[in-house]
């Protein structure tokens, strides 16, 4: 393969496990909400954050931590069905086709007594939410939420880091500095932009170079 084509993509799974998550003040507040659990208000809390920001990453360590029930929020009602007393459930993407109904009754659950307990995630605030059932739009409003921001200079490295090493992705000395004083600042930036320099590297057998990643740059911006 010539240098520039797309390398063939290397299907490594990511690490979700708690040690791996990488902590600033971007989402020390958000981790802390979700590890607070069963203690949610209304025994039910929604993780709100832009796409890269940990929301997959939380809920995954929920969900390993709580041995969770993961319900696709278009099909609820189906699989309202499964939830008995005491189950912990993760709905995420509730911001985009969810089965609303469904979605109000599992939230009267997890207030109840059933010992029900649910994490919503999401990318936006639900007052940005399409929602058509005014008691659901109320019910969300007031729901308890962890916030994820973009991230900071500490979180980015620790986020630029992490995903060379889930991409085992091999870097020449210096090359992460370079990166982080000249890269956009955000989470999403980054994973285009260790996509890339992955994808590269594997196609020119080698590392990532400064050159390369001048390279990256150059071509992530055009």
């Amino acid at each position: 393969m010539k240098p520039g084509q797309l390398a063939l993509d290397l299907v490594l799974e990511p690490d979700y496990r708690a040690e791996a998550f990488a902590v600033s003040e971007a989402n020390a507040a958000a981790l802390a909400l979700v590890n607070r659990w069963p203690r949610w208000r209304q025994g039910h809390l929604l993780l709100v954050g832009p796409a890269g920001s940990g929301k997959t990453h939380l809920s995954h360590m929920w969900t390993a931590r709580t041995r969770a029930t993961r319900l696709d929020p278009a099909s609820l009602s189906n699989g309202l069905k499964t939830v008995g007393r005491g189950a912990a459930v993760l709905v995420e993407d509730c911001d985009r086709d969810v089965d609303e109904d469904a979605l109000f009754h599992l939230l009267n659950r997890a207030a109840g007594d059933a010992g029900v307990t649910v994490l919503m995630t999401a990318g936006k605030a639900p007052a940005e939410w399409p929602v058509r059932l005014p008691d659901l739009a109320s019910r969300l409003i007031a729901t308890e939420t962890a916030v994820l921001h973009e991230p900071d200079d500490a979180l980015l490295r620790q986020v630029m880091e992490k995903l060379f090493r889930d991409k085992r992705t091999p870097l020449s000395p210096g090359v992460l500095e370079y990166l982080l004083d000249r890269m956009e600042r955000s989470v999403d930036y980054a994973r285009r932009l260790t996509a890339w320099l992955d994808r590269e590297a594997l196609a020119r057998k080698g590392p990532v170079t400064r050159t390369l990643a001048r390279e990256a740059l150059s071509v992530l911006s055009s």
